[in-house]
């Protein structure tokens, strides 16, 4: 069961990045960005709203440690969504799946030591070959993209280690109230994202000029889309960590998504698949069926 919770969060996400590669060139300030970002966060919440009133709307009286553990997720969740978008203006868009490697380190490190989670000999394996495979990667992204300046390193870099809080954050939350709502976790993740970016809008510079009426409409459209496919991205993330260990999930998820993004970037994006790029993904697929063997 947890793997086709896992599927189902892949393939939203794959569709999210889809939706914020179209519309990455829209916006070109952190105001702009924190005002599209803030409209996906408000529509997580109204869809968070009526999936925990579904479930039971008495359950949005959670006590202290799930607030504390949204909390976590929200801002790593808006400081994501923020250094996404500039991340993937500013380079190839398999660049930002090669860093949120750097992510699984930060979970499975915080699993460790909070939790104790162990790791088998074949998931170091693995990890180290998806470490290789995103090297090889990296390398050719670098062939089709101009060269990383310090700015857009560091957003990678906090992109990566943003992600990686998140999945954290999802994992201490099912390990900490087992019988917790998904729903309501999620809700309250998105409202406390929500305020984060709202504060980003406020105190930065006024905002750019809209586009036109079409690319308007293009962008409304994809950002509602993103927000539905963002809400199940981390909905099936978090069911899947009650039945999947971090060792397995969070490599796993990153390294499918890591191949997922080469395949769009190349049918979608039109980045040449070159040798370096095929043998990167082979060298991620064959990691991936280590890990899970």
């Amino acid at each position: 069961m947890g793997y086709l919770f896992l599927a189902v969060s892949l393939f939203a996400g794959a569709t999210k990045g889809f939706c914020g590669k179209t519309i990455s060139n829209d916006v070109k300030t952190l105001r702009g960005t924190s005002y599209i970002n803030l409209l996906r966060m408000t529509l997580c919440i109204v869809i968070g709203f009526f999936v925990v009133a579904a479930e039971n709307i008495r359950g949005l009286n959670v006590d202290m440690t799930s607030l504390l553990i949204a909390l976590l997720s929200g801002l790593s969740t808006a400081l994501f969504v923020l250094s996404w978008i500039f991340s993937v203006r500013n380079g190839a868009y398999v660049m930002l799946d090669v860093f949120l490697m750097l992510g699984v380190g930060v979970t499975l490190a915080l699993c460790k030591i909070f939790f104790n989670d162990s790791i088998a000999l074949k998931q170091y394996i693995g990890l180290a070959m998806l470490l290789v495979a995103a090297c090889i990667l990296c390398s050719y992204s670098s062939t089709i993209k101009s060269r990383f300046t310090v700015k857009s390193f560091a957003l990678l870099i906090g992109c990566g280690i943003a992600n990686g809080l998140t999945d954290f954050s999802q994992k201490a939350y099912v390990h900490l109230t087992p019988d917790g709502s998904v729903g309501v976790f999620n809700f309250y993740t998105y409202i406390f994202a929500a305020l984060t970016l709202l504060l980003f809008f406020l105190v930065s510079g006024k905002i750019e000029n809209a586009p036109n009426d079409g690319k308007t409409k293009k962008a409304m459209l994809a950002v509602a889309i993103m927000s539905v496919c963002l809400f199940a991205n981390s909905y099936f993330k978090t069911l899947a960590a009650k039945f999947i260990a971090p060792a397995i999930l969070y490599p796993l998820s990153t390294g499918a998504a890591l191949i997922l993004s080469v395949l769009m970037s190349v049918l979608f994006f039109k980045e040449k698949a070159t040798p370096k790029c095929i043998i990167g993904v082979v060298l991620a697929f064959a990691a991936l069926i280590i890990m899970n063997c």
